[in-house]
């Protein structure tokens, strides 16, 4: 599946803005299952600087700095991408979470260790003792890892409410499970929470999901946003992405742009402003399925 992507953010400040410094995670990340063919970031005013590397964790990010006044700022993130079928996986084959659990702590390898840091808390997403009871639900003794986890993944979507009005960028973990309300961000950070606080791997995953619309509906440009979902290391499988704001796991539909530790390893946008006063801001993600001669 190819798809075009532009995601669009503008910030309208009623003062002058002097200068301001961002750090972006718009471009979307190589990974086997996905190959990002062309990636444009468009910022206006133009920076004075702007340099691209890969952060800590392997993301494509880019630092930009604009040095001159303005009372409007526009970032523009303009991908186009393929994303290819992930393994038909069986889950009662898979290993007991037990034993991929208690193998990471002593695995000394590059890739042990890169895994073994997501078992920790980080700053959103602090372990604790209700999260793990919630978890054990589903992770009960010698169950396969992936067949505990696709029941764990379906519990969040039944048990939580998407609701937009419900939480902000900032609203703690602890709040989110106890009201049981929230968004992508939240229920991922959820899912987080709880697979750390019984010992195993998880990481936040941010990305797009493509909106299909109902049968019959055209579909909605624009009604797109930046979607968040969790990934679980399940040994000698590898990282499986779980997707509990839909009770599905990520395939097609699912656009990686990166992953970390929760939200603020991979915050779309994040940076500092000198003056600007009060601001609005507006953002805009549109994701449109491609054929090789024109839209789907």
């Amino acid at each position: 599946m190819n798809y075009h992507v532009r995601h669009s953010t503008t910030y309208d400040y009623h003062e002058l803005v002097a200068v301001c410094q961002n750090v972006v995670h718009l471009a979307p990340r190589p990974v086997r299952w996905q190959i990002c063919h062309r990636h444009r970031l468009v910022v206006r005013p133009a920076p004075a600087t702007m340099r691209r590397r890969n952060d800590y964790f392997g993301n494509p990010v880019t630092h930009f700095a604009i040095h001159e006044g303005h009372r409007k700022l526009t970032i523009t993130s303009i991908s186009q991408v393929e994303v290819r079928p992930r393994p038909v996986l069986v889950a009662a084959d898979s290993p007991a979470w037990e034993t991929v659990r208690d193998a990471m702590p002593s695995d000394r390898t590059s890739l042990g260790l890169d895994t073994y840091q997501f078992c920790f808390d980080s700053p959103r997403v602090p372990r604790a003792t209700n999260l793990a009871e919630y978890a054990l639900e589903s992770f009960r003794p010698r169950r396969p890892i992936l067949e505990a986890a696709l029941e764990f993944n379906s519990r969040i979507f039944h048990d939580f409410t998407f609701d937009p009005q419900a939480t902000t960028v900032c609203t703690p973990l602890d709040e989110v499970f106890e009201t049981r309300r929230g968004v992508c961000q939240d229920l991922a950070h959820v899912a987080v929470g709880c697979l750390r606080s019984i010992g195993l791997a998880a990481r936040y995953v941010s990305g797009y999901l493509r909106t299909i619309p109902p049968p019959g509906k055209p579909r909605l440009v624009g009604a797109d946003v930046s979607h968040a979902w969790v990934a679980l290391y399940c040994g000698p499988l590898g990282w499986i992405d779980l997707d509990p704001t839909n009770e599905v796991l990520a395939d097609t539909d699912h656009i990686t742009v990166g992953w970390g530790r929760d939200y603020n390893d991979v915050c779309p946008i994040n940076g500092m402003f000198i003056g600007g006063g009060q601001h609005a801001m507006h953002v805009s993600v549109d994701v449109e399925p491609i054929e090789e001669n024109g839209v789907e």
